[in-house]
């Protein structure tokens, strides 16, 4: 396991038609390091983002796209997705607020 700091582990938020659907059951989506555990990254969004507190944390490992340029073949590097589901007394973040 990967010694990672909180603020590394959140990379940047997910905005897109279905996670801004989310958010009004206080679920928001994140892109993480991909060798984060769901323990850091509710302590992260705990850390980050005052005021929240983590209810559940969901993650999704994606593997990378193939990807051709004539007859070279690779693929693009693999990513991590987090849905954070906040209690009902915890309060929103804020850098969805103005979306």
């Amino acid at each position: 396991m990967a010694n990672i700091k909180y603020y590394d582990v959140i990379l940047k938020p997910i905005v897109t038609e279905k996670s801004m659907a989310a958010m009004a059951e206080k679920k928001y989506t994140f892109s993480v390091h991909t060798e984060a555990t769901k323990a850091q990254i509710k302590e992260a969004v705990e850390k980050m983002f005052e005021g929240t507190k983590v209810a559940r944390v969901n993650t999704m490992n994606l593997d990378g796209k193939s990807k051709r340029r004539g007859a070279t073949v690779g693929k693009t590097a693999k990513t991590k997705k987090a849905i954070v589901t906040l209690t009902a007394d915890s309060s929103d973040i804020e850098i969805f607020e103005g979306l």
